[in-house]
């Protein structure tokens, strides 16, 4: 019987898609990258407020972590990654169809930005990726570059393709910070959030077919479709929401299970939320649908002392982290001196040209078109 129901379900959304064009990007709303925590609302005591340093942030003792645990579920297992299913749930699209969407989605990425190809760079942040994918429960293989960006971002695309910005490595001190990000990215590939969260919306569409069958050339069918569709993105906010909780709790154990040190994925969201607070705009707007920076702290702070067993040795930095970090920032300061070089040429419309050549002295003001061909016949022509 189940077999039968979704087959009919196969063959019912084959139906939609062709008498509606559904495109599968159309119902893709990609997972965003690391929700990047909000500012939490000032202190009301003044004294605080002046007393408070303005460039630092004072890092929260590190959470006390037991000696041994004993996990519920694989989920929690920390030594089962690698052999249990996390991205289990209703999905259309196989692993294949799933990784030939996040291609042609990349290749919309890479067209419309502008790529680090600095070598040493691209190789030591695909090396950092590849190690947390390794230590992941990724079925699919992965895909990481780099983007010229100064923003702090990171985002994942089905299939394992995975971009970086260089604005965060640059914004992160720390290796394991970097390492945190790219853990919490990884896990929404893993997870399957992105075909997930369009088979949901696939979904909506086929509930929609009862009214699109009884009034389907009416204005009322087609308003009631076009509603539908504007209405999805409202219903994937609460999925997004509990997409990004899970990819903060799988990816607290991919970059434990690496051997980086869990608590910098805290230090990065307080990094990153004093960085609001001193000036607000940092965050982008795209994460402002995600969890507040409290609860989201506090249920990592939780998941370190519930189900990661503590360790003599993390992986914090490395001089090599160091040494790619100054790098960057020098190629992106030689790119930005050579964008706003002397030597960079300037557009002009034809309206400036025309009021350019009519102040200049010894010209024909009278001639609007100078600078079109001139036509004339040859003295030898009959």
């Amino acid at each position: 019987m189940y077999n039968g129901w979704q087959a009919e379900v196969t063959a019912m959304v084959s139906i939609i898609r062709k008498a509606t064009g559904l495109t599968l990007a159309g119902a893709l709303a990609v997972c965003p990258a690391l929700a990047v925590p909000q500012s939490p609302p000032p202190t009301s005591d003044p004294a605080k407020q002046a007393t408070a340093p303005p460039t630092q942030v004072r890092p929260q003792a590190p959470v006390a972590q037991p000696d041994t645990v004993n996990p519920k579920n694989s989920k929690e297992d920390v030594e089962a990654i690698g052999n249990r299913n996390v991205g289990k749930g209703v999905n259309f699209y196989s692993l294949e169809k799933e990784i030939a969407l996040g291609k042609q989605l990349a290749q919309e990425v890479e067209k419309s930005s502008k790529m680090i190809d600095d070598p040493v760079v691209t190789e030591y942040v695909n090396r950092v990726g590849q190690n947390l994918v390794r230590n992941s429960d990724a079925r699919v293989p992965f895909t990481i570059k780099v983007i010229d960006s100064d923003e702090v971002n990171a985002f994942a695309l089905p299939g394992g393709f995975f971009y970086v910005n260089s604005g965060l490595v640059l914004r992160a001190q720390e290796e394991s910070e970097l390492a945190g990000v790219m853990a919490h990215e990884i896990s929404h590939v893993t997870a399957r959030h992105g075909t997930k969260q369009a088979t949901k919306g696939e979904l909506m569409q086929l509930a929609s077919i009862p009214a699109m069958i009884f009034i389907p050339y009416s204005l009322a069918g087609y308003a009631l479709y076009q509603g539908i569709n504007l209405a999805i993105p409202l219903t994937f906010l609460k999925f997004s929401r509990d997409a990004e909780r899970e990819a903060d709790y799988l990816g607290l154990q991919y970059m434990y299970k690496a051997g980086y040190d869990p608590n910098s994925y805290v230090t990065f969201f307080e990094r990153i939320q004093a960085d609001e607070k001193r000036h607000a705009g940092t965050i982008p707007k795209v994460f402002a649908t995600h969890p507040p920076t409290p609860d989201r702290i506090e249920a990592t702070q939780k998941e370190i002392a519930r189900i990661l067993p503590a360790r003599q040795e993390y992986i914090v930095t490395t001089s090599e982290f160091d040494t790619v970090k100054g790098r960057l920032r020098n190629i992106m300061f030689s790119r930005k001196a050579q964008d706003n070089g002397p030597s960079k040429p300037t557009l002009r419309t034809k309206t400036e040209q025309s009021d350019k050549t009519k102040t200049q002295p010894g010209t024909d003001s009278g001639s609007g078109d100078d600078d079109r061909p001139t036509l004339k016949r040859r003295p030898d022509s009959p």
